[in-house]
Formats: C-alpha cells, structure tokens, sequence
C-alpha cells in the first residue's frame, strides 16, 4: 500500500498505486537499453596466440631446490651478495632509525628554556 500527505491534517492517509508519483514524476521504462561498455575483450584473439613468449621460463623447481638446501644459510640470504647486501642496508637503517628516535626523545624530555 501506498500513502500521501493529507492536506487537511498533514497525516499519512492510504492512497491506491495509481496515485503514487512522488514529486511529480513518473514512473517511466527508457527506450533503449545503455550500451554494454566492456562487452568486447581487451585483446584480440590473434594477440593471445602465445602466452609463454612474455611470461618467462618457469623457475619454481630450481627456486625451491634452492630455498630448501639444508646447507645452515637462513632463506633471506641464499641467493648471495645481493641479498647480504639488502639484509645489511636494511639493519643498519633500522638500528640507525631506532637511535634516531631514542635521540629525539630524550631531547623532547628535557625541559625547556623560560
């Protein structure tokens, strides 16, 4: 059931559907239905031919021999100097950040000058 605003008694009264258009406006179906924006695929059929060119030889069985060596290494330094190299930057950063902090707090401590 629908309802309206009496204009007597400003109250909601029982109104039948046919009356219902709210604001003015009628209910109305559009003619035409929108075009469908992604309804074509985004590569051709002959761009698709060959996945494996662009997609690299698959190396999991070589990375998981490598990473499951029991040779004492920890998994974050297996691959070599790279790797040692980042680990080292990135201790070094963060005990550096650490003391920076540490710094910076003990000198928020301090009182001020009056």
């Amino acid at each position: 059931m629908y309802y309206k605003v009496n204009g007597v008694t400003q109250r909601l009264t029982g109104a039948p559907a046919s009356s219902y258009n709210p604001q003015g406006l009628r209910p109305s179906v559009p003619p035409v239905s929108p075009p469908i924006i992604f309804a074509s695929p985004t590569k051709l059929v002959s761009e698709t031919r060959s996945q494996v060119e662009y997609m690299g030889a698959n190396r999991v069985q070589e990375m998981q021999k490598l990473f499951q060596k029991a040779d004492g290494v920890p998994v974050h330094l297996k691959r070599g100097l790279i790797d040692r190299l980042l680990y080292r930057t990135t201790m070094g950063l963060t005990v550096g950040g650490v003391l920076y902090c540490l710094m910076a707090l003990y000198i928020a401590a301090q009182p001020g000058n009056k």
